[in-house]
């Protein structure tokens, strides 16, 4: 059930988000989906997730529940993940998040929790906390992993961010693991550079570099958006090189599409050995449309490089089609399918997820890793 977890990370991956949601907002309103996945051939046994949100002056409530079906053809519980986000006061804002999973009885066992604070300061600084727990042999919540973030910006369109994630150590106690400094400045009225480095302990209370990524954004009055980053690891010698390059672009057609474009160029070839310059080996391809009866279909396409034959250039090897159509009394329907190759080639349909939204303004389904979520439009 590789999927579950998939989108349980998904969720859990982004705990300070949901606070600043709660902080922004302070409309009462509230929403429920309901999807049911499936693979095409039936191989994988079909899974419902249903997902209810409310906000009332600043609170945030989202309740996410994941059935799937029983011996009995009936679907039963898997696994649950609840949030709750508040805003303490004016400068802070708190979240929770506990993720649940199913004993053999089906009685529901804490998996996980995830709590988030964060405050901002003086000066345009902010302050976050966030700490993982899971519990122990005994069912004690023990603290795993704890991440401590500072921000804080100057009159000279410089951020700077700086991040601490402390791990578990073999005593069990929390010891610094992973270091990271982030620095951003607005160059002009489009543009932005930044770079982030990211430093690993070594155990012996010395940081080693790891991998810097720089870039640079930009956001013309056209409508046109464009990113550069470089990704640099340090080679055998410890001396920085070049190891990927990504070049995104996005535009906004007359006819009302989004389309984005990304490609990656990379030292790492598959079925090459040796390569020593950049090349390209992926391309993320997204189209947006919606109609004028309300209707939304994005199409994202992924090529990449044949491990068998390098020197063919890039083929398709992942093709998601999200559609959404507005129906009655502000019932969403939502249809989106994975289309994969086989060994021939031949395009097939290899996911399917069918749902309905309600009171949903607007819905993204993103299947690109076989998961499903919804976001409401602020």
């Amino acid at each position: 059930m590789r999927w579950h977890w998939l989108l349980i990370a998904g969720v859990l991956a982004s705990p300070l988000a949901l606070g600043q949601t709660a902080a922004e907002g302070s409309a009462n309103t509230s929403w429920s989906s309901t999807t049911q996945q499936s693979d095409a051939q039936g191989a994988t046994n079909p899974t419902r997730t249903k997902t209810t949100h409310s906000e009332i002056n600043g609170r945030i409530v989202d309740r996410t529940s994941i059935e799937r079906l029983g011996p009995d053809g009936q679907y039963v519980p898997y696994s649950e993940i609840e949030r709750e986000s508040v805003k303490v006061n004016e400068t802070t804002t708190r979240t929770v998040e506990r993720t649940f999973g199913r004993g053999a009885d089906g009685q529901r066992i804490l998996v996980q929790e995830r709590q988030a604070e964060s405050r901002e300061l003086t000066g345009g600084a902010k302050k976050s906390v966030v700490t993982t727990s899971n519990p122990d042999a005994d069912g004690q919540l023990q603290v795993v992993q704890r991440e401590e973030t500072n921000s804080n910006q100057s009159g000279l369109g410089v951020q700077r961010t700086s991040t601490t994630i402390y791990s578990q150590d073999g005593s069990g106690s929390l010891a610094p693991t992973v270091h990271i400094e982030m620095q951003s400045r607005q160059t002009d009225k489009t543009t932005t550079e930044y770079k982030k480095s990211t430093s690993l302990a070594d155990g012996a209370g010395n940081w080693t570099l790891s991998e810097i990524r720089e870039g640079t954004t930009r956001a013309d009055a056209g409508g046109v958006e464009s990113k550069e980053e470089r990704v640099l690891k340090p080679g055998l010698d410890g001396k920085l090189e070049l190891v990927e390059r990504t070049v995104s672009k996005g535009t906004k057609s007359a006819d009302g599409s989004d389309r984005e474009t990304t490609e990656t160029y990379s030292k790492d070839v598959p079925g090459v050995v040796g390569n020593n310059g950049l090349s390209l080996v992926r391309r993320d391809s997204k189209v947006a449309f919606k109609n004028s009866a309300g209707k939304q279909t994005t199409t994202r396409t992924v090529e990449g490089a044949n491990p068998g034959n390098p020197e063919s250039g890039l083929r398709v090897t992942q093709q998601a089609i999200d559609i959404v159509r507005p129906g009655a009394n502000g019932v969403a329907q939502t249809q989106s399918t994975i289309n994969a190759p086989d060994v021939n080639g031949d395009n097939h349909t290899v996911w399917v997820d069918t749902g309905k939204m309600d009171n949903v303004p607007t819905v993204t389904v993103d299947t690109s890793n076989k998961k499903s979520e919804t976001k409401k439009q602020k």
